[in-house]
């Protein structure tokens, strides 16, 4: 009664140091999230954070689709929740100043976290922006290696997106 888990090697290339650090904790998480037994994140402490207007019904509280404002924007937990986050950090990235450091490397821990709870058919978005974000934190421009995980990650998941009648954007 084991649970099996694999996850495909990534090729890294020849980047910074800092770059190959991400990606390998990048890697590690999603294999972790994808080996947890149940195979769907817990309710967590999100429970608190509205408790006059959940008191009822606690395992039915809404979590925000908008990412404007909020450094934890990880509460994506289904496919279309998901890709709707997707979606506003993309748009988020888009729209960063090339020389914004710090802003690309908030939206490459929020897509960290956003890769930890979304659904696995569609968690490769988050990891692939990651990787944007981080090169471009480091003042570089998107390396090729990011700019085909990007492509490869929309087209694995604009099927599953569709289906839930959001169209990924990039």
């Amino acid at each position: 009664m084991g649970v099996r888990c694999t996850c495909p090697p990534i090729d890294v290339g020849l980047g910074s140091m800092k770059r190959l650090l991400a990606m390998i904790a990048l890697t590690g998480a999603a294999c972790l999230t994808a080996c947890t037994p149940g195979g769907s994140p817990a309710p967590g402490p999100s429970d608190s954070t509205g408790a006059s207007d959940s008191a009822e019904t606690p395992g039915s509280t809404e979590t925000p689709g908008s990412t404007e404002g909020t450094p934890s924007s990880a509460g994506a937990s289904g496919v279309k929740d998901s890709c709707e986050l997707f979606n506003s950090l993309y748009a988020e990235y888009a729209a960063t100043a090339k020389e914004d450091a710090d802003a690309f490397d908030d939206i490459y821990l929020r897509s960290d976290e956003a890769q930890a709870t979304a659904p696995e058919e569609v968690s490769g978005l988050f990891s692939a922006l990651g990787m944007l974000a981080l090169d471009r934190s480091l003042g570089e421009a998107p390396s090729q290696e990011s700019k085909d995980a990007i492509q490869d990650a929309f087209l694995a998941s604009s099927g599953p997106c569709t289906a839930e009648g959001v169209t990924l954007k990039i």
